[in-house]
């Protein structure tokens, strides 16, 4: 832990910095072209909604009971094009609740973080928070029967309550020592949580961060690193976690000139993936290189009888080499990793090249072998950003290894969908059951729908059967407006 005064400095450094880079954010460039993520389906909402008698097609599952809620970036205001990032933005919670067959709401509520809260003259929630990442804006989940938004890079939980009020920015009731993450893994068999937390002020540390089920921390282990990697996932193993130590690093001449996400492909930071036992210190983990590329997200990850770690996951070349508006990538696929602690080489099987991201899966079966990932078809291209403007779901089965691809047809462009078992518990996920097959279940998520003259477009929220994936949707819950591609969404089932 640093002292008093080695904490002092690095906050009076940190301050000053932040006042150059304020000063220079004004004096960027400004762009000749649209701003790819504050246009076209991306163009952010400029009003919160409370819409009840949703108009439904098909048949809402009356063992759901609970909201659906999705978490983005959604500018307030007027945001300056020149220094705006997709990444952060504040966060705008998407909700639809459903219970005994019905849709009885929807709402979208901006995180209040100092932002929001000025913008709506509205008093700040209490509870710690940090600048500049103090309106959660990339995940939305429940914990311990609570719910809360999340960020990476040093951003402190906002709470929220089940009509998506922001409650509070909670340190997990003051067990969150520093920042936390936008995905926290569920192990279904310890019912801990696990993460892999960075800070952006901390160039030389990442920490393993893990929770009980009552969301409070009970380990929170240093890991020693170099140039301040942007480390966005984690995954874990019976006996592991494993840290994406990858070429995004963080980037003093982008936080000078002014830009709001300073982190940069950095080609001189070696590619590696780290093996930390889940109850080491952290001089225990193991380093294992891989080839350049970057990983957001991947799905699950198990051990083999051989000792190997397999991990499966979506890797693009490159990210953040030439955008500084948001990601971009000249090529992803989904990828099967095969990582040798022994020989410490990294084995790189590419599952599915078509773009991709967002892999999901039947996180009952989270550090076991499994058979399914669901992802969404994105497009790369070599002179733009990523776009989220892709019609197409995937369903790979591993074991076949086979792609089914259902496709929503021209101007129908789907998020991120997550999976949610039929005899799901009203809690937190299970151990699975040996009767249940692996997608004996549903697949929940927004569809954007555009308007093809460009006029208004609305959004549909699909729930599919995912053990039928190219059939009729069970249900299409209709909202009249056109909510912009956010991040991640998740399944809240209401408590017993």
């Amino acid at each position: 832990m640093a002292s008093t005064i080695e904490t002092i400095i690095r906050g009076t450094v940190t301050a000053g910095l932040r006042k150059i880079s304020d000063f220079n954010r004004k004096r960027l460039p400004i762009p000749t072209d649209s701003h790819p993520y504050l246009t076209g389906i991306h163009t952010p909402l400029t009003q919160e909604y409370t819409l009840a008698d949703l108009r439904v097609e098909g048949h809402i599952p009356t063992a759901l009971s609970g909201r659906y809620l999705r978490n983005g970036p959604n500018p307030i205001g007027t945001p300056d094009p020149a220094s705006y990032h997709w990444f952060t933005g504040p966060g705008m919670i998407h909700g639809i609740a459903i219970e005994n067959g019905q849709a009885l709401w929807y709402r979208n509520r901006w995180v209040r973080g100092a932002e929001a809260a000025e913008f709506l003259n509205e008093p700040l929630p209490p509870g710690p928070r940090r600048d500049g990442s103090d309106a959660p804006n990339t995940n939305v989940v429940g914990m311990a029967g609570r719910t809360f938004a999340l960020v990476e890079a040093g951003g402190c939980p906002a709470e929220l309550s089940n009509d998506l009020s922001t409650i509070a920015h909670n340190d997990f009731d003051g067990t969150l020592a520093g920042g936390y993450t936008a995905h926290p893994h569920f192990d279904p068999y310890t019912r801990e949580y696990h993460a892999i937390t960075y800070r952006g002020e901390e160039m030389n540390k990442v920490w393993h961060v893990v929770m009980n089920d009552q969301a409070h921390v009970i380990r929170d282990e240093a890991i020693t690193v170099s140039h301040g990697p942007s480390i966005h996932d984690c995954a874990i193993t019976e006996n592991y976690v494993l840290v994406f130590d990858l070429p995004v690093t963080f980037s003093m001449k982008a936080l000078i000139k002014g830009y709001a996400f300073p982190y940069h492909w950095n080609p001189d930071h070696p590619a590696r993936i780290g093996l930390l036992p889940r109850t080491g210190s952290g001089d225990d983990i193991l380093w294992v290189p891989v080839d350049p590329c970057y990983v957001f997200h991947p799905a699950n990850a198990f051990e083999t009888p051989e000792g190997h770690i397999v991990v499966d996951v979506v890797a693009h070349d490159t990210m953040f080499a030439q955008s500084m508006r948001g990601p971009d990538s000249k090529a992803s696929a989904l990828e099967r990793w095969t990582i040798d602690p022994v020989h410490k080489e990294t084995k790189r099987e590419i599952l599915n090249p078509q773009s991709q991201e967002f892999p999901r899966y039947n996180e009952r079966l989270t550090t076991r072998p499994y058979r399914y990932i669901y992802s969404v078809a994105v497009e790369n291209g070599p002179t733009k950003e990523l776009d989220l403007a892709g019609t197409a779901l995937f369903k790979h089965d591993l074991l076949r290894a086979q792609t089914q691809v259902r496709d929503f047809g021209p101007n129908h462009h789907p998020g991120e969908f997550v999976f949610t078992p039929r005899n799901a518990s009203s809690t937190e996920p299970s151990t699975p059951e040996p009767s249940s097959a692996e997608d004996d279940g549903w697949l929940i998520g927004l569809v954007i729908c555009t308007a093809p003259d460009a006029g208004q477009g609305h959004t549909e929220l699909h729930i599919l059967n995912a053990d039928d994936f190219l059939g009729p949707p069970q249900a299409v819950i209709h909202l009249p407006h056109q909510i912009p591609p956010g991040f991640h969404g998740n399944w809240v089932p209401n408590a017993a």
